[in-house]
């Protein structure tokens, strides 16, 4: 079972690159949206379900993890792609936006303000996952202004 842990909290052994992990694994996660949600189709409850069942395993494994790597490990990067999906939700799926989510939810995981760095004092796998939660909420708000003040006539 550890090694299930393992490879949900890196997402299958990305958290084990050298140097950024989390935003190899954002890009990732962008890379996959882009070609999971292209085709035309607005039905929202798969990526909604889809952010939800990688919310509660991000929270599990980190937590199972963490006895082992110690609190929040840089090889825990589940909580960065749960972040983005967050980011992405509800926002047309143009590579424009999406990598302005990119970046707007690398902003704030990285530079935490907000009431993002109070989150990681939650415990366990909870202030792993929702330090990234909030910073892909925040990034998700400034995306919905961009998408809806049409900034980018696409």
């Amino acid at each position: 079972m550890e090694k299930v842990h393992r490879l949900i909290s890196t997402c299958l052994g990305i958290g084990y690159t050298p140097k950024g992990g989390g935003t190899v694994a954002a890009i990732a996660c962008c890379i996959v949206w882009y070609f999971a949600r292209t085709g035309g189709s607005e039905f929202v409850f798969g990526p909604v379900l889809a952010t939800g069942v990688i919310f509660a395993f991000g929270v599990w494994s980190s937590n199972k993890v963490e006895a082992e790597w110690g609190k929040d490990s840089s090889k825990v990067v589940i909580d960065e792609v749960a972040g983005m999906c967050l980011t992405l939700l509800f926002v047309p799926v143009r590579w424009q936006y999406i990598l302005c989510g990119l970046i707007l939810f690398r902003f704030f995981d990285i530079a935490k303000p907000l009431g993002i760095r109070k989150m990681e004092e939650l415990n366990g796998g909870w202030g792993v996952m929702m330090d990234d939660m909030l910073a892909g909420l925040y990034a998700n708000i400034i995306l919905q202004v961009v998408v809806l003040s049409k900034l980018w006539q696409i």
